[in-house]
C-alpha cells in the first residue's frame, strides 16, 4: 500500500530512510504485521520521496481508498540499492522475517490492540 504524495510530504523530514517494522490497520478491520520503507527506492531509480507499506498478510480483494493506520515501531535496516531483482527480493523476506521476529515480542504485542487502531464512530469506512 502507497501512500500518496500528500501523506508522505507530512511525514517528518528528519525521519530517516530505510526499512521499518510495525503495526498496520486497514479501515477499522484487523491489526496486521507490516513492514515499511521510506525512501527512493534506489533499485527503481524513483525521483520522488516514497512511503510503501506492506502488510504481513493476505487480502482478499484490494483497499483502494479505505483508510490506512500505521505505527512504526522499530527501524531494520537503511535503504540501499541491489545488484538484482532476486537480491532486492531476498532482502524484502529477510526484512519481513525479522518484523516477525520483533512483533512477537511482548512490548510490540501489547501495542497491537492500542485504540489508535480503532476509527471514531461515524468515520467509517465503507467496505
Amino acid at each position: 500500500a502507497n501512500f500518496s504524495e500528500q501523506v508522505v510530504e507530512s511525514f517528518p523530514s528528519d525521519i530517516s530512510t530505510g526499512i521499518y517494522y510495525g503495526w498496520a490497520c486497514v479501515g477499522n478491520g484487523d491489526v496486521h504485521k507490516m513492514v515499511l520503507s521510506i525512501g527512493w527506492n534506489p533499485f527503481y531509480k524513483n525521483i520522488k520521496k516514497s512511503v510503501e507499506t506492506h502488510i504481513i498478510d493476505t487480502f482478499k480483494g484490494d483497499f483502494y481508498g479505505e483508510i490506512l493506520s500505521i505505527a512504526i515501531l522499530g527501524y531494520i535496516r537503511s535503504e540501499k540499492n541491489f545488484s538484482s531483482l532476486e537480491a532486492l527480493i531476498s532482502a524484502i523476506q529477510e526484512d519481513i522475517e525479522e518484523a516477525k521476529r520483533q512483533l512477537d515480542l511482548p512490548e510490540h504485542l501489547k501495542l497491537k490492540e492500542d485504540n489508535f487502531f480503532r476509527l471514531p464512530e461515524g468515520k467509517a469506512v465503507n467496505h
